[in-house]
């Protein structure tokens, strides 16, 4: 079996950390990773804890196929009660500290209780102990990790921490890795701050030795590979564009978020794409984007590397910035851009460097400024209020709340809360576009009517992760569905569902499904774990997987009504594009996705399907 087999316990209160057996029962019918951690933190923390409590726990966990030959194999999970929602919370990484973790022979860390003064978790192979981290607490994401790496003499060391957002208590705020890879939404680098954990630094030399079936385990990922490779989306797309390859496209089906939704086209889209970060600029004739780059095992990177303009209004005064670093992703771009009508390239890097050095959710941050500046146009928002003006389109204001945000200095502390609270406190509500409190990625959920019901129905909030029906509804992959459409969406996202939840517990990227199915992860697991897993056993899983989740937070105090839209998705008809006239049609999916989930019409999980999944 490819699980290492043992995970870490630390309680931070007492200072202790003790290794125990990794429960392989549960390992056997939640996978790992998503799966498994959720299982763990559903049977140990009372969905009613305040998730910035001792009693809340934060857990870090790998899956049977990080750290093998599977290509993307390096993924790992956070998994905690979220402050942004108080929903379950779970936000996936990659880079190279998951394999890493599982390479030191370790599956999982639950992390339990409040250290009394900063720390960080140090795991060399067996050897695993709390550290003072006082002389770390305050700093960014890119000094905390070249200081562990100088201090403990081991620049082959992987870092999984937070910036000052996390310290800051910025409800967004993200676990970062490897400088530039990020467990990004939902609060979990907000939980790790508020138990005074900085890091955790990881050295693993073991590898993992224990493929059930080697042999074919190699004929399986090979075979893998090779449909990876052969598909026009993760054999060329997304190498030679990253994610970014989607700006022009969602732009032109009409289905780009903008200026806090009330558009769904963005006129200056072509200035923050993909095909712009790859020209020459004219400033200086340097390319905005360097190079791509792969996590670990990865076949397709997709990862952007970029450099900025040195003599940009942003960075000028900030050599720091200068150097290559981490490049823009599609939902940075549209978070930073087209939602707050913003169209300078370069504007847009340096608040996603910011982002990346200080651990802020680029998504809920860009979101939830696009919120201000709409609350700007209505003049409930003022300059005094600000500290700048703030109109749609200026860059100025982005680099500012960026930098005051990730400080916790003035307005900014108010842009840490999310766009709902936010919103709440100054009289319109319904400007806050995001699901149980967690803003929307960059797809409008009227125009692609699937992705709007995957938004209200997610477990973690308003997200594309959890079934990216954008695959089937814009690229055709499996099949081609109307994005207008909304009959047949509901088992569409069900499906998209339930298949995310397995492909993320198995310990691979989810861009794999562009090119894979179950079919493809199905022989890599059984060859590894040695279990009977077939397709329709994952997709038992992933849908076991789901309603465990689904469980939780109904009994967090979540129903029905948290299964919805803002108001302007439902009734604000798309001006312009191929969906013109069309609003969200969640009211007529909803109660069909119940039906098809196997629920009750409260969206509670009935007694006979928690007994078929074995729950």
């Amino acid at each position: 079996m490819s699980w290492a087999g043992k995970i870490l316990r630390v309680n931070l209160t007492a200072g202790t950390v003790t290794p125990e057996p990794t429960n392989m029962e549960w390992a056997k019918a939640y996978l790992g990773s998503r799966g498994l951690g959720s299982k763990y933190l559903v049977e140990e923390v009372s969905p009613k804890v305040d998730p910035l409590s001792p009693e809340n726990k934060i857990i870090w966990a790998t899956g049977p196929l990080t750290g093998t030959m599977a290509s993307t194999g390096g993924r790992y999970t956070v998994i905690t009660k979220g402050p942004l929602t108080g929903a379950i919370a779970c936000s996936n990484s990659g880079g190279y500290w998951g394999a890493e973790l599982k390479m030191a022979g370790w599956d999982m860390i639950i992390f339990e209780g409040k250290s009394p003064k900063p720390v960080y978790l140090y795991i060399n192979d067996d050897v695993a102990e709390l550290r003072d981290a006082g002389h770390l607490w305050g700093q960014s994401v890119w000094k905390t990790e070249e200081t562990l790496k100088t201090t403990l003499q081991d620049p082959l060391l992987r870092i999984s921490c937070i910036g000052k957002a996390g310290e800051n208590g910025v409800l967004y705020a993200a676990v970062v890795n490897d400088l530039h890879r990020a467990a990004g939404r939902s609060g979990v680098g907000t939980v790790m701050g508020s138990k005074n954990l900085k890091a955790i630094a990881v050295r693993g030399t073991k590898g993992v030795g224990n493929i059930r079936d080697p042999k074919a385990f190699m004929a399986a990922t090979k075979a893998a590979k090779k449909v990876l490779a052969d598909n026009g989306v993760t054999g060329q797309g997304l190498p030679a564009y990253g994610t970014q390859v989607l700006m022009n496209v969602i732009n032109e089906i009409g289905g780009l978020p903008t200026r806090n939704h009330q558009d769904v086209q963005f006129e200056g889209a072509k200035d923050i794409s993909a095909e712009a970060m790859g020209t020459p600029r004219a400033t200086d004739g340097k390319k905005h984007l360097v190079t791509n780059q792969a996590c670990f095992g990865c076949t397709i990177a997709c990862g952007r590397i970029s450099k900025m303009d040195e003599g940009h209004f942003t960075v000028a005064t900030k050599p720091q910035y200068w150097g290559a670093s981490g490049g823009l992703e599609y939902e940075a771009a549209w978070a930073l851009g087209a939602a707050n009508g913003v169209n300078d390239l370069e504007a847009l890097q340096y608040a996603n460097m910011l982002c990346n050095e200080e651990g802020l959710d680029p998504i809920s941050f860009g979101a939830t400024v696009g919120a201000v500046m709409e609350l700007y146009q209505m003049g409930v928002l003022t300059k005094e209020q600000l500290g700048i003006e703030a109109p749609f389109g200026s860059a100025q204001a982005l680099a500012y709340f960026a930098e005051i945000t990730a400080k916790g200095e003035g307005f900014g502390k108010e842009i840490g809360q999310g766009s709902k609270r936010l919103t709440a406190k100054y009289g319109h509500p319904d400007l806050s576009m995001s699901v149980k409190g967690q803003e929307f990625p960059a797809y409008d959920g009227r125009v692609i009517q699937g992705i709007g019901l995957a938004y209200a129905t997610s477990n973690r909030g308003a997200c594309h992760l959890r079934g990216y029906t954008i695959a089937s509804e814009v690229l055709g992959i499996p099949v081609k569905t109307e994005p207008s459409e909304h009959n047949g969406k509901p088992e569409l996202v069900k499906a998209f569902q339930d298949a995310t939840a397995a492909f993320d517990s198995a310990g691979v990227c989810i861009f794999t499904s562009f090119a894979w199915t179950l079919a493809d992860v199905a022989p890599q697991v059984q060859a590894a774990c040695g279990d009977e897993y077939t397709v329709e056993h994952l997709t038992h899983i992933g849908e076991r997987i789901w309603n465990m989740e689904r469980d939780f937070n109904n009994n967090a105090g979540f129903t029905s009504a948290d299964d919805n839209l803002p108001k302007r998705l439902l009734t604000e008809a798309a001006k312009t594009g191929p969906g013109k006239g069309v609003v969200s049609k969640l009211p007529e999916m909803l109660p069909k996705y119940y039906e098809v989930r196997g629920w009750n019409p409260d969206g509670t999980v009935t007694p006979e399907t928690r007994e078929r999944l074995g729950l």
